[in-house]
């Protein structure tokens, strides 16, 4: 049995009902492959700006593949992210992040993340990974929520998930280092991610 109970008997063996004593159990829980929806995902940041108020912006268009599994640990993700889309919805400050001072998008348009583990702590999912960002790859560890599994309008199958996270942009080289008089960051060392997905089921 995995965190979403164990199968009963003469059911789809595909979806995963919950059993005595097994953990709590997610809706229609399916195994599969399923393809992230870019129109309906998105990867967004926000990061503290002169110390005093934030700034949000979404990082780029996402793509990839969530691979569920008959036993929850061993399922994995596997994304990447068009950085040279990035917007906090202001021209002159969006042009800034694409140049070297940021992430240095002529040079390194993409993004990604790799799954490495997967497991349940108390009532979150953990999901580890290796973010490769600015050619750089670091361990990042995110909270997920799983939204829930079930049918679309057009005959398919979809899944939600989303996942929160913080890194630090200086360790994936974002060494942009302006300073305010009092000799405080113009632009935090951290940056919160928050994570919404939906995929489809590979047919």
């Amino acid at each position: 049995m995995g965190w979403f109970g164990g199968r009963t008997k003469n059911e789809d063996t595909t979806t995963i009902t919950r059993t005595p004593g097994a953990l709590p159990a997610v809706p229609g829980y399916r195994t599969g492959t399923w393809t992230i929806d870019a129109s309906h995902s998105e990867i967004s940041f926000t990061v503290r700006h002169m110390a005093v108020s934030k700034v949000r912006g979404r990082l780029g268009t996402v793509s990839g593949q969530i691979v569920t599994s008959d036993e929850p640990g061993a399922s994995s993700v596997t994304a990447e992210v068009d950085v040279t889309t990035i917007t906090t919805f202001n021209e002159q400050r969006d042009g800034h992040l694409k140049s070297g001072d940021f992430f240095e998008v002529e040079t390194h348009p993409h993004a990604s993340f790799r799954s490495t583990s997967l497991h349940h702590d108390g009532d979150d999912f953990v999901l580890t990974g290796d973010l490769t960002l600015k050619g750089v790859t670091r361990p990042v560890t995110l909270t997920v929520e799983v939204s829930g599994f079930g049918p679309d309008a057009y005959g398919g199958t979809r899944a939600g998930f989303s996942a929160k996270g913080q890194i630090n942009r200086r360790d994936f080289g974002v060494e942009f280092d302006a300073r305010l008089d009092n000799g405080g960051l113009v632009v935090s060392d951290k940056v919160d991610l928050e994570l919404d997905i939906e995929a489809v089921l590979d047919v």
